[in-house]
């Protein structure tokens, strides 16, 4: 479902919105993905099988990934029945989790200023989508489970470029990978399920359908203050 008119919108929740989901995405950058200092030097002196470190830092990683918070939070920001999140939430899942397991076992190196911008892109992406800017500027739909599918596997390589930069030993490699896999999903469910507890009280009550199009205009914005952040880095760092 998707929101093809703009209901109205008090000026001091619209500026709102935009000031609280501005600062999250001109947050520091160890909170893009969620590596502390002192995670990455742990990262970076271990060898050998860690599973519950590794299992503890995925689930830290997501729920203090904003940038994978914001792009959930628009999926399902019109889906009401659990099936259709479970399904939208697996293929992001499938997605993310194929290519930080593949990047990182393979060694497959990106810009992390690069992902992070295509990362800030899927959110604005998804914003658009919920608006329904790209049915009325192209006449239809995309597939919104393709895309889902999709971004995740962008959303995957900022974490396995993340790991790759900390340089974490090939000892114990796999199982290493999969349990901070098993974290990550943890981590998205723990923040899923916060996200639907709010979204199912906001749903309940009069202003959901009035602030739906601020909140994704609010959410688009975060995305470009990202996208801009991360262009910044890559062209002056």
């Amino acid at each position: 479902m998707t929101l093809t008119t703009r209901p109205p919108a008090r000026n001091a929740a619209f500026r709102i919105g935009l000031a609280v989901l501005a600062l999250m995405a001109t947050a520091s950058q160890a909170l893009a993905h969620g590596v502390t200092a002192g995670d990455k030097g742990y990262i970076q002196e271990i060898t050998g099988i860690h599973l519950l470190p590794f299992l503890y830092l995925g689930a830290k990683h997501m729920v203090t990934g904003y940038d994978h918070i914001l792009f959930l939070f628009g999926v399902i920001f019109f889906l009401y029945r659990m099936k259709h999140i479970a399904i939208y939430v697996s293929l992001f899942a499938i997605g993310h989790s194929t290519t930080m397991l593949l990047g990182v076992y393979f060694e497959i190196g990106v810009n992390s200023y690069i992902i992070d911008a295509i990362i800030g892109f899927s959110v604005v992406y998804k914003a658009l989508d919920n608006v329904g800017a790209f049915k009325r500027w192209l006449g239809f739909q995309p597939n919104t489970k393709a895309a889902t599918l999709i971004f995740g596997f962008f959303h995957g390589f900022g974490l396995s470029t993340k790991i790759l930069d900390y340089q974490i030993s090939r000892d114990g490699l796999i199982p290493n990978l999969l349990a901070f896999n098993v974290g990550v999903e943890i981590g998205q469910m723990l923040a899923l399920g916060s996200i639907l507890i709010v979204m199912g009280y906001w749903r309940g009550t009069k202003s959901f359908w009035t602030y739906a199009y601020t909140a994704n205009v609010a959410m688009m914005t975060a995305g470009f203050v990202l996208i801009g952040y991360q262009l910044t880095g890559f062209f002056v760092m």
